[in-house]
């Protein structure tokens, strides 16, 4: 115990105290160094945000190490300021090598700023996205049918970059299909990952399509990786199945003044009932929200057997 006391008091006491301080300040070298830590260590987050700190932090040791040359005459400030220069620009430089590297066709920085930028994805996350589809975009001409109803396997996750989607069941319209939706959202969330299954909706380009990607088994070890982009395509498409069924909701009435809420279930087409709509209504507020009403029919899209 003695030892590390005489250790800690000639580590505290052992330097003389200042007793009279300089009057004059340091140079202005000096102080252009305090301003650009100051600065710089007010950076933010991502690419540009690194190349922010690095570029003013360099700048700052090298002020310090030029004060120090200068001013101080201390070879250990002057060596100590220029190795953290050294990093900080070496640092910049790979930085901006990642930031030229990270690069992408017009369609995806396009969908990149609509869609990813706002929700606050780094363009690293993106690139994993971007990589994982091939970086592909595929196009759908006129009249060309994405799915068939009953035909065409659910064996990816596609997103509509530009165009407009027909959807429709037994010939019944549906909805449509806007850029910047999933084509197939209802599809991939009924089904677990090792569960196949078949369209039951018909999908019909009404336009010249273009539209991204993503093989289901692909995508599913992308989330294995990465669980942070397994919770934002998570959000995603549950968003994007609630404006389909928001969409929906809009075309489905019983009655001539009862609009039918299509959360309590699903269903695209009515008939309707010779019952009067106040005594219709009072039926559905009594009945179990699991329980198919008469007169209506399952919708396709979301998880009708």
């Amino acid at each position: 115990m003695g030892e590390n006391a005489s250790f800690w008091e000639s580590l505290i006491y052992a330097h003389p105290t200042c007793t009279t301080w300089k009057q004059e300040a340091e140079g202005s070298i000096y102080h252009l160094a305090s301003i650009l830590f100051v600065v710089g260590f007010m950076g933010g987050s991502g690419f540009f945000g690194l190349l922010y700190v690095f570029s003013l932090l360099g700048l700052g040791f090298l002020c310090s190490s030029v004060w120090a040359w200068l001013d101080v005459c201390a070879a250990d400030i002057f060596s100590w300021n220029f190795i953290l220069f050294a990093i900080c620009f070496v640092q910049f430089i790979y930085v901006t090598y990642q930031v030229r590297s990270v690069s992408f066709d017009r369609e995806f920085q396009e969908l990149y700023s609509a869609l990813f930028q706002p929700l606050g994805i780094s363009l690293t996350v993106y690139r994993k996205i971007v990589l994982c589809c091939d970086a592909e975009v595929v196009t759908l001409e006129k009249e060309h049918c994405y799915a068939m109803q009953g035909k065409t396997p659910i064996d990816k996750l596609s997103l509509l970059v530009s165009g407009r989607i027909r959807v429709t069941v037994d010939g019944e319209f549906l909805h449509y299909i806007f850029p910047l939706q999933f084509l197939d959202s209802p599809e991939w969330d009924s089904l677990r990952p090792t569960e196949e299954g078949i369209f039951q909706v018909t999908l019909t380009a009404e336009t010249d399509c273009r539209y991204v990607a993503w093989r289901r088994k692909k995508l599913y070890l992308l989330f294995a990786k990465h669980r942070f982009i397994s919770r934002l395509f998570s959000i995603l498409i549950g968003s994007d199945i609630a404006e389909k069924l928001y969409a929906l909701n809009d075309r489905v009435h019983v009655g001539n003044d009862f609009r039918y809420d299509i959360r309590l279930p699903n269903f695209y087409h009515v008939s309707l009932p010779e019952t009067p709509p106040v005594q219709l209504s009072h039926r559905l507020q009594r009945g179990s929200p699991r329980r198919k009403p008469a007169g209506l029919t399952n919708c396709g899209p979301f998880g009708a057997q």
